[in-house]
């Protein structure tokens, strides 16, 4: 079996389009049997198909950079994708963005006859609606159902990403994604990290993690920083640079998920003001560092906690995510960050979510065989 994905969520800045497509890679490479490919616009243009010492093997689809997409470039057009799909005779292909990734998965499939796979990764509807009214989100709604509909199968990481898609008239199939255990430990925990930030061992020390974009609702986070006061201090990582600013601190994107884990694991807890995730896999890495979570009600991120590890407050409001936060510290933190671990480690490990992934894909090459021999 060939499995293709093919996104422009790919190799940007990090996110969880990544982390798990790079999961999926190193899993199906050590478990054999599946050749995987990923085909993205933002590899190397010079790069063609790279068929390196160890997995990822990519694909470079030709690409161009807009303004506004985060770092990420779209696809020149849906046909020279396309093309670059057909070179790759997939089984079968993974859309992991709704634009011309997307179109072009399927301008393949008419040429090979194999299923395309679509995952809702990212909420367009929503982000469609807060930049430009309700209006234009009616018009995505309209263009993800014309779009999914020519699917073979549609997933979704989370219970409330499944029913949001069904309001729209949409069957989805939930499939979570899932952590290296290995990698985000409570064993990363550095007890030098506040005197590396200059801070006393005594400060309560905050993490974020993720985009710093408005879509993470950073404002609130902001707010709710100035109204705790000392002796709490902010890590944000995900930035451009490294730089201090009162009681919070910058730090770049981390490439490496080591070095991710171990600022993770030393933070008492992460802080997580979005409310539009439709997964929100930086809080399960935390937890599973041994690291409590205060989240909010909005978007999917809340059914991580279901079984405790965290409290969760309503969205949008500073007051209540410092209410959360002082309801986590008069719990305690440490009882609350092994209750975290607990919930998170058995049902994420990256181990029990792949097979779950792979037995999907051969359901849907065995429904394809039997239409074929029909």
């Amino acid at each position: 079996m060939h499995v293709v994905d093919v996104t422009m969520l790919y190799a940007g800045a990090g996110g969880g389009v990544s982390t798990y497509l790079d999961a999926k890679a190193r899993w199906l490479h050590s478990h054999g049997g599946v050749r995987h490919t990923i085909a993205s616009p933002n590899l190397p243009r010079h790069a063609g198909l790279l068929a390196s010492a160890g997995p990822p093997y990519t694909a470079a689809l030709p690409g161009l950079g807009l303004p506004g997409l985060s770092g990420y470039r779209l696809p020149r057009s849906a046909a020279s994708a396309a093309r670059v799909l057909t070179a790759l005779a997939p089984d079968l292909i993974e859309a992991g963005d709704a634009g011309p990734c997307a179109w072009a998965a399927l301008r393949a499939r008419q040429r090979l006859q194999v299923p395309v796979l679509a995952f809702f990764h990212s909420d367009l509807p929503q982000l469609v609606r807060r930049r430009f009214g309700p209006g234009a989100g009616q018009l995505a709604c309209r263009y993800l159902q014309r779009l999914y509909r020519e699917c073979d199968l549609l997933l979704a990481p989370s219970a409330a990403t499944v029913q949001r898609l069904e309001a729209m008239g949409l069957r989805a199939t939930q499939q979570p994604l899932g952590i290296d255990t290995a990698v985000y430990t409570p064993q990363r925990r550095d007890p030098h990290l506040r005197a590396e930030l200059g801070l006393p061992q005594s400060a309560r020390l905050l993490v974020y993690a993720g985009r710093f974009s408005a879509g993470k609702r950073l404002d609130v986070l902001a707010a709710a920083i100035k109204r705790l006061g000392a002796p709490y201090h902010l890590l944000m990582v995900g930035g451009r640079t490294r730089r201090r600013c009162g009681a919070v601190t910058e730090l770049p994107f981390q490439p490496n998920p080591r070095a991710l884990a171990r600022l993770l694991a030393s933070g008492d807890a992460l802080v997580h003001p979005g409310d539009r995730e439709t997964f929100g896999l930086v809080v399960l890495e935390a937890m599973a560092c041994g690291v409590p979570a205060v989240v909010t009600s909005g978007g999917a991120v809340a059914e991580l906690l279901a079984d405790g590890g965290g409290v969760v407050v309503a969205p949008g409001s500073a007051a209540a995510l410092c209410e959360g936060v002082d309801a986590l510290y008069r719990a305690g933190v440490a009882g609350m960050g092994e209750q975290a671990r607990r919930a998170a480690c058995p049902r994420y490990d990256w181990s029990r979510i792949l097979p779950q992934l792979l037995a999907r894909y051969r359901a849907l090459l065995a429904q394809e065989d039997v239409r074929a021999s029909s």
